[in-house]
């Protein structure tokens, strides 16, 4: 298995960089940090007419027909800038179902409009005592027409931009799958504040309404698309973390290469050295796991155990690699005013993100038990 990036793929990666790193400065992180809508729209503007938000867009509606494992590089790269955008949401939530699974109506009202960057998309993927997306307590009635959800979803990311927010709901024969309106009738959106300080939403739907043409899979699908999504939105959280954790460990290689102590530069104490290496044997662990996971989901081939594989390195990679950066960075490392600390931050949430270390390791005995001659 060759998991070298091709030239086309190094080239769209060091575009999705180069554009990112020159914009997103301290100041412009504390700029946008510091606004109610966490969404750095200029930013977003330039990865849309470089036309990196359609990376995975069928060139049909004006994407560039890339597979998943493209969005993944782009995700790692905003991983390492922790750039405040709704990138994962719109680009894995909402257009791969849609484009994989939506009506050709839905995919002409939606893709060409992502990939421009005029719509932005999420998905409802969890809720409280619910650990199983595709098994979700948000019941779905027939109401005419139509249907209407009850029920609560809770970190719902970027709902307060999102054009449509992709809700799983229990109905009589099954799981099916919605197209929602954020700001429709009978849907509240309360703000919840996460570790990173990305605002994310509980969404509280008494008797909302949706049309039948806003249906994404019927009950007798849509367990298999909240499976097929939720495995992709995990490995796209890992290839995020990736990039924060290799940013992190880079910055804490620079620092302790350069600060001195006792007339020594710091990376030359042993202790230290052996500290910053076995964060780099992390690194390098979760970003092979990452590569697997996301190549076979690219591939279309069955990734369940890889992904849970590569979401247990990004527990044990983010805590472990943000833990030493902050240690070996001293008072400093805690600094607001010093970029490490949104490191740290973005690490916890990706860590506990849709399933901790040890919600994987059940996944994976659970699995190995069923699979047991």
């Amino acid at each position: 298995m060759n998991f070298s990036l091709s030239e086309e793929q190094v080239a769209l990666r060091d575009l999705a960089r180069q554009i990112l790193e020159d914009q997103l400065t301290p100041d412009r992180l504390r700029e946008v940090e510091s606004q109610p809508e966490w969404f750095d729209r200029k930013l977003w503007e330039d990865l849309a007419r470089a036309n990196l938000l359609g990376l995975a867009v069928p060139e049909k509606y004006g994407g560039m027909g890339y597979s998943f494992l493209e969005v993944c590089l782009l995700l790692e790269e905003i991983g390492r800038t922790v750039a405040p955008l709704p990138a994962l949401p719109t680009l894995v939530m909402g257009a791969l179902p849609i484009a994989e699974y939506g009506s050709e109506k839905q995919r002409e009202r939606f893709l060409s409009r992502v990939a421009s960057g005029e719509a932005v998309l999420s998905a409802a993927l969890m809720e409280e005592g619910a650990d199983d997306p595709a098994q979700p307590l948000v019941l779905a009635r027939r109401d005419g027409g139509g249907w209407r959800l009850d029920g609560i979803k809770t970190c719902v990311p970027a709902a307060h931009l999102a054009e449509r927010v992709l809700v799983p709901a229990r109905a009589e024969q099954g799981v099916a799958v919605f197209l929602l309106d954020p700001k429709g009738r009978g849907v509240q959106l309360e703000r919840q504040e996460t570790t990173s300080g990305e605002p994310q939403f509980r969404v509280t739907l008494a008797g909302a309404e949706v049309d039948e043409a806003e249906m994404l899979a019927d009950p007798s699908q849509g367990a298999k698309l909240v499976d097929w999504l939720t495995q992709r939105v995990v490995a796209a959280y890992a290839s995020t973390q990736l990039g924060v954790s290799d940013r992190a460990l880079r910055m804490t290689a620079g620092y302790t290469s350069e600060r001195e102590q006792f007339g020594r530069r710091l990376s030359t104490f042993q202790a230290v050295a052996q500290r910053a290496a076995n964060c780099y044997i992390d690194v390098e662990a979760l970003r092979l796991t990452v590569q697997q996971a996301v190549w076979r989901l690219a591939e279309g081939l069955e990734a369940a155990q890889e992904v849970a594989v590569a979401k247990y390195w990004t527990a044990e990679t983010g805590h472990r690699v943000s833990y030493a950066a902050q240690h070996l960075h001293g008072g400093i490392g805690v600094d607001i005013d010093y970029p490490l600390h949104r490191y740290c931050l973005w690490s916890k949430q990706l860590e506990l993100s849709l399933g901790s270390g040890s919600h994987q390791l059940e996944t994976l005995g659970a699995s190995l038990a069923e699979d047991r001659p």
